[in-house]
């Protein structure tokens, strides 16, 4: 039985969630699994992916394939670094504390980016409602001034204007 780790699809339509699995390559998208290894959510900004790492490197040392969205998953999560770096321990070209020390500073790294692009999205979010706020009151103070300006302008009837016409002709 050959085993793949792919995307099962879950959510509702135009809201799709997917739970990460281990399952038999002949079950059909959303049959029957093996084990569930994780969640992917690309509805978020950025996506939010909650992934078991140890389970799903004991599938891919099993054997199991990774089809192409989920290797990417697998990628940005460490996955398919701890599997490799697991290969070296293995081999003996690592120690197992130098391959968990070159994971953690990976993840740490990883987990920077990530806090980076969220502060920078919050930061253009706050900047973008400071330029619409500052449009708006612009907007405002001229419907203001033309307020006030209709206000103060002596009203003059338009019929006396047309009796002031006739008697010059």
């Amino acid at each position: 039985m050959s085993v793949k780790i792919r995307l099962q699809r879950h959510g509702k339509k135009g809201k799709p969630f997917y739970w990460v699995v281990a399952a038999d390559a002949r079950a059909t998208r959303d049959g029957k699994f093996l084990e569930k290894i994780g969640t992917y959510n690309p509805n978020t900004n950025p996506a939010t992916v909650d992934l078991n790492v140890d389970s799903a490197v004991k599938w891919l040392f099993n054997g199991a394939q990774p089809t192409d969205t989920a290797k990417t998953v697998l990628s940005t999560q460490g996955a398919l670094l701890k599997h490799h770096l697991q290969g070296g321990v293995r081999k003996g070209a690592l120690t197992q504390e130098q391959a968990d020390a070159k994971f953690t500073a990976w993840l740490e790294e990883k987990a920077n980016k990530v806090n980076a692009k969220k502060e920078g999205l919050t930061s253009s979010k706050a900047a973008e409602k400071a330029k619409r706020l500052a449009a708006e009151k612009v907007v405002s103070e001229k419907r203001a001034a033309a307020i006030a300006e209709a206000k103060a302008a002596p009203v003059e009837a338009p019929a006396s204007e047309e009796a002031n016409e006739e008697t010059e002709a």
